[in-house]
Order: structure tokens, then sequence, then C-alpha cells
């Protein structure tokens, strides 16, 4: 058994800790003994109030008799748990420890299989759902939910074309297709996985409905109001490259010439944010139903949420050491021949350690209902004072930046700031264009000009109003008189 120590009593209540005062109520603390069982194991203190004071347990030895007793009558499969007394300020408490289990999922046997399996989510117990049931049934006979067979589907219903660009001609044939396990024997014939199929299946959709990722871009530090969004649902390693670029559209570019070559800088940590994107599709559990992968850009943070909790035996602080389980090992294979994944293990870790180098806060992993989130924070942009104020405003466009802006502003950006003489609502400017879709106009024109920096809107509270006009900002100004005197 884990040593006790009186600095466990000033740890917080979570994944693997409950403190209680009795046994009044006996069913929460089965339900907490069944979550512990069924995730990474865990401790209840009894004898301890909510507050941490010590009251102790009287007659320690019926108690303990009485919860053998408890455990055996109410959890199935059968759960032996480890119970020992120790003393804490002259008084006797209960500690009940019980493990990972290997054969879970427990239950209640009140509840049955169906309603009774519970799981531990932070400081609380989830019951689980049918899904995650078979998930826990999956995890201990060492079969993983990608790795299955789909058995009424052929190789032709893989998107071969795309296998071929990404892996070249020597993953074409059956053979190597069958050493990555995108297609397995089934029934004397070779059929795909669902591994396969979420990663390059013709109509993933039909047979996956929420394997795809819904990107969003918010203003400000709340979903309230959403500037810009986008459903993605291509193959899985072709993804990680359309969110990278839906985030760095929304995203400030500089960029640096003190070396020879010059260097992009980006307001968003792009290579933290690409190993969190990449650790969200391989680690997902796509047999989870009701949501996407979804991926939230704010002002102050990027959000990336995931469907499923951590793997059983697997808690956050487990993660950042560099502790990996592999829940989707066909996905995990293909993006690691595709070079996505550098070392197995090595990825939480990473983002942790370039965090700290690049000084930006300190990132958080948190269970929030059947998902894992994950937050990178931004750095704050400090605001200017009021003599760099005067500074920038006085200070002629340099070469170098004008070089930068130019190579970003697109034709269509272009023709905008030649029409932007003034204040502009979106109709009028269309109508300026001469153009008749106003999805167009937003996605082609007026978002790359806003994510430039070059127009703004004049009421940025309310992107939606009907009232919201458009205006050159000054670095769009400084752009057109740059742009005209080279003329």
């Amino acid at each position: 058994m884990t040593p006790f120590t009186q600095e466990i009593l000033h740890q917080p209540e979570g994944k693997t800790l409950e403190f209680k005062q009795d046994l009044s109520s006996p069913k929460p603390f089965l339900k907490t003994l069944v979550a512990f069982a069924n995730s990474s194991g865990g401790r209840i203190v009894l004898g301890v109030t909510n507050d941490r004071q010590i009251i102790g347990v009287k007659n320690p030895l019926d108690e303990e008799e009485r919860i053998c007793n408890l455990i055996s009558d109410s959890i199935a499969p059968r759960l032996v748990p480890n119970i020992e007394m120790t003393t804490l300020q002259g008084k006797t408490v209960l500690v009940i420890e019980v493990f990972l289990s290997g054969t879970r999922p427990h239950y209640l046997k009140s509840e049955g299989m169906e309603n009774g399996v519970y799981v531990r989510l932070g400081s609380t117990n989830r019951q689980a759902d049918i899904q995650l049931i078979s998930e826990l049934q999956r995890g201990i006979s060492g079969i993983s939910f990608d790795a299955l067979p789909m058995p009424h589907l052929t190789k032709e219903n893989l998107d071969l074309e795309q296998i071929q660009m990404d892996f070249g001609d020597k993953f074409r044939n059956g053979s190597s297709l069958q050493s990555l396990k995108l297609l397995i024997p089934e029934q004397g014939k070779l059929v795909p996985t669902q591994g396969a199929m979420l990663l390059y299946g013709r109509n993933r959709r039909f047979h996956f409905d929420d394997a795809w990722i819904q990107c969003g871009r918010f203003m400000g530090n709340n979903k309230d109001n959403i500037f810009d969004h986008i459903d993605i649902d291509i193959s899985l390693p072709k993804a990680v490259d359309e969110i990278m670029l839906f985030l760095k559209k929304h995203a400030m570019r500089g960029a640096d010439f003190s070396d020879i070559r010059r260097k992009d800088l980006w307001s968003i940590p792009i290579d933290i944010l690409r190993e969190v994107v990449i650790n969200a599709l391989v680690h997902t559990d796509y047999s989870q139903k009701g949501s996407p992968i979804r991926i939230a850009f704010f002002d102050d943070r990027i959000e990336v949420d995931s469907p499923g909790l951590l793997l059983p035996g697997m808690t956050v602080e487990d993660m950042k050491q560099g502790i990996s389980k592999i829940r989707n090992p066909v996905i995990a294979r293909v993006f690691k021949e595709l070079d996505l994944i550098e070392q197995w293990g090595s990825g939480i870790p990473g983002i942790f350690r370039r965090i700290s180098e690049q000084n930006l806060p300190l990132a958080t992993i948190e269970e929030i209902g059947l998902r894992v989130r994950f937050t990178v924070y931004l750095k704050p942009i400090p605001p200017l004072t009021e003599q760099q104020s005067r500074t920038l405003a006085s200070s002629p466009v340099t070469t170098e930046v004008t070089t930068e802006v130019t190579t970003e502003v697109t034709t269509e950006v272009g023709r905008l700031l030649n029409v932007m003489d003034k204040e502009l609502l979106r109709q009028e400017i269309q109508k300026l264009l001469g153009l008749r879709n106003a999805e167009h106009v937003r996605k082609a024109y007026l978002q790359p000009a806003i994510a430039l920096g070059l127009i703004e809107l004049t009421i940025p509270d309310k992107p939606k109003s009907r009232l919201q006009k458009y205006r050159l900002t000054e670095k769009g100004l400084r752009y057109l008189s740059d742009t005209a005197s080279q003329k």
C-alpha cells in the first residue's frame, strides 16, 4: 500500500483522492470505489471532514469489517481493497485504497452493468455510458477501437490515391497496408480497420458521424461572439495542416531580419500548437458520440478539446512526465511513419518544455465532461507607452516592414484597400468591388485584411451588428501611402 503521510491531508480532492467524514451514506462511498477501480485507482480517507478536520473513526475494527461486507455485497466483479488504520493527532482514521482493476469495469450490483458503472472525473464520479463501458472492456482485452475490423467494407473504400501520396509506392500494395494495420484479415478477406477509415476512408462521416474537427475564432475571451469558423472533414494527416492554416489565418505575423534569412514571428506559438493538435487527433476516443474535436481561438488562449477521458491508469501528472498510453495504435503508427510524431511519450513533456523556453503562461490539461481539454495561453500584449505611441506614429515605414506586408497582401486585399476611403458597411464595400457573394467578400477580402491589421471593425465588441462598418487602420494607411510612393 502507498505510504500514508500527514501531507496528504493538505492535498485537494481529485482523481485519486477523496475524504469522508463517516459512512452514514454508503452509496457515494461505493460509487467512488467503483470509479477509482475503473479509472486510475485511488484512496478514500475515512474520519476526516471536507475542511480537513480529523474526527477519527469510532470502533475502527468494526468499521473495517462493515466496509468489507459493503463492498462484497454491493460491487461486482469482486473488488478487494487495501484497508489501513493509521493514527493522526491521537485519532484513528481508515485509509481505503483500490488500484486500477484488471477485472474492470466494476459496477454497483443494485444498478446493474448498464447503469452502475462509474469513472472518476476530477473530484467527482461520472456514470459511464455504453461507449465508455465498451472502451473499458476493450482496454482489458488489449483491443483498441481503431484496430477493429469493418467486415462489410473493402480496400476500395479507402482513398488509395491519398495513401500513395502520403507514403509513396512502397505502401500501395495490400501487404504494406496490412503492415500499417490499415487492412486486416477477416473471414477470409482483407478489410479496412476502423482506424483506416478514420484516417483515409472515402466516406468517413457516414461511418463515424463525429469524426471531424470544428475550429472557431472568437472575439474576446469567451464564446459570446464568434468571428470565423470552419469545419474540417478530410483525412487526419491532412487535417493537421488545415487546422494550422486556420490558426495562422487569425494570428499576426511579423518578421525577423536579423539573420541572413527572414524568420517569421507569429503572435501564437505555432510549434507548440501543432504538437497539441497532433496529440488530440491521435488520442481522441473516436468511439464517443455527440461531438467532434473542437479548437477554440480566443484573444488570450487556444483551447483544444478532444472527446474521451484519459485512458485508465493515466493522470494529467503522468502525461506531463512523459508516461504514455496509446489509445489509437493504428492512427499513431501512421502519424509516426509520416514523421508527425517524433518519439513515443515525448510530446507532452516537449510541449511544456517549449512553453517554459518561450516564457508563456503555463498550459493546462483538464478532464471536462467526457473530454480532455488542452489550453495553451498566449502571451499578453502589453499596451504601448505614450512615448512608444508617439515614436511609432512619427516613424517612417521601413523597407523591411513594407516588404513583409506586401508579401502578405493578396490581389483581393489590395483591391479592398484601394476602395476604403472612409468607413464602409459590408454591403457598400461589396458594391464598390462589383461583387455579389457576401460570403466570398468576407473570406477573401475582409477577414484577411483584418488578420493583417490593415482594416478594423468600427464596433469590435459586436462583430455581427447590422451597423458594423470597416475602416483603414494606421497600418493600412501607411501601406497605401508607401505603395503609392513606389509607383
